[in-house]
């Protein structure tokens, strides 16, 4: 790594800690959405493979779209993903 991208790093980690600092408020929005997002991931894992044996087409995928839906809507919002997949196999 050169000189030149060290600079850029820091300045980057910089301006993100100012930012943060900027929208304080919104920050523990922004940090709880991310968490219930990666719990939500860590329960659709643990759901497929709990699930595999039972009924085999009835998986969730791991994109965005599952992620912003467990981040927003929490375990209800995973449970709801794995009601339409089962509609979805019926």
């Amino acid at each position: 790594m050169s000189t030149y991208s060290g600079i850029l790093w820091i300045a980057a980690a910089l301006a993100a800690v100012l930012l943060l600092g900027i929208f304080r408020k919104h920050v523990e929005m922004i940090i709880n959405f991310v968490l219930r997002g990666i719990l939500g991931m860590m329960l659709i894992y643990f759901g497929n493979y709990f699930l595999a044996g039972w009924m085999p087409g009835l998986n969730m995928g791991y994109n965005l779209l599952t992620f912003c839906v467990s981040g927003f809507l929490g375990v209800p919002g995973i449970f709801m993903l794995y009601g339409i997949g089962f509609y979805m196999v019926l």
